[in-house]
């Protein structure tokens, strides 16, 4: 009989092994959420995607440069190997073999000034190559249709969209399909990168200097964008995504971004309410209330959003709550505290962050 072979677990099932490994205790309903995002995570973006696929006219220029030095580096390697091999296994005369003795250069020089000639030609034509290839990214073919300003913090993403009226989120870029979209790249630390692997290739956040950059999406998706430069003990847990849809999708999100919240009117929330201004004011805003710290993301919208803390969780209530009071076991050395809750401090809380929609 033949045995099958039991195949690796797709990273999906990865994904929810380990959540509900870590969150032994979260409902039912909690769990559900969680699967509810899982075909946004089978399909999220695998590390080397990039060099296969391009979803842009700013990354499919450097998927083919890739693919050419790729190729050229490997004619070389199986170059090398051949003239290595045949020089291990030629045929040598009791005189060569002798050890004793270094013997005459047998007329062989000539291939090595070949061999430089070619070298030369093709590593000039390579670098033509790669001059073209960024001129051909540096600026889309038309102007941009929006602009968008990204800060880079210690560990995450702040997105400020300079249109009428001005939005703020994190974390997370909408942008319409088809349509330019420039980036302005801020750092309010040290030096991170932005990089969106399937739409554009990477672009320093420097202190003091604002880079630009700019993406365009060909299908609407969900695109995985990492910091690319370390920067500090977080640096692998600061990701973002990025968004395409259609326009009018795209005009209904940024609409309902614009808006301040409503507050709501159920009972128990002003509990929740006053906890929010008492512990997290001071660094997060919400658009509407006396909540304006600068210093964390905006959570004005927060349950708009599908993941939470750069990535690093799927937006949940459970998970919204786990980070609160766990943040520096999840991301240890970030500046979101561990909040200690109590039982009724918990719920109450939780009740209020689910009317951030």
């Amino acid at each position: 009989m033949l045995r099958t072979r039991r195949q690796a677990p797709s990273i999906a099932e990865e994904f929810e092994t380990g959540f509900q490994r870590q969150c032994g205790n979260c409902s039912h309903a909690a769990l559900g959420l969680m699967l509810t995002v899982r075909p946004a995570i089978v399909s999220a973006d695998a590390p080397l995607n990039y060099f296969l696929h391009a979803d842009g006219p700013a990354a499919k220029p450097t998927m083919l440069l890739g693919w050419t030095l790729a190729a050229l580096a490997g004619v070389v390697a199986l170059i090398i190997a051949v003239l290595l091999i045949g020089a291990i296994v030629r045929p040598r005369s009791p005189a060569e073999r002798d050890a004793r003795y270094v013997h005459a250069e047998g007329g062989g020089m000539h291939w090595v000034w070949i061999g430089t000639a070619v070298s030369s030609v093709a590593l000039f034509a390579v670098l033509a190559y790669v001059l073209v290839t960024l001129e051909s990214v540096a600026s889309p073919a038309r102007r941009p249709a929006l602009t968008i300003t990204v800060t880079a913090y210690d560990w995450w993403w702040k997105i400020d969209y300079q249109g009428t009226p001005a939005v703020t989120t994190a974390n997370e870029i909408h942008i319409p399909v088809g349509e330019p979209v420039k980036i302005e790249l801020k750092s309010a630390d040290v030096i991170h990168a932005f990089w969106v692997p399937r739409l554009a290739g990477k672009t320093q956040t420097i202190p003091g200097v604002v880079n630009e950059q700019w993406i365009q999406a060909d299908r609407a998706g969900v695109y995985r964008g990492q910091c690319s430069q370390f920067c500090g003990a977080q640096h692998a847990h600061m990701a973002f995504e990025v968004i395409a849809e259609p326009r009018a999708q795209f005009d209904a999100w940024y609409a309902s971004q614009a808006k301040p919240y409503a507050p709501a009117s159920a009972a128990g929330l002003h509990e929740g309410a006053e906890l929010f201004k008492e512990r997290c004011a001071g660094c997060h805003a919400i658009r509407g209330t006396d909540a304006d710290g600068r210093q964390a993301p905006d959570l004005t919208h927060l349950n708009s959003r599908r993941l939470i803390a750069a990535g690093t969780l799927p937006n949940t209530s459970q998970n919204q709550l786990d980070w609160i009071q766990h943040a520096q076991r999840i991301k240890p050395d970030s500046l979101m505290p561990s909040i200690e809750l109590s039982v009724t401090d918990a719920a109450a809380l939780t009740a209020y962050l689910r009317t951030l929609q």
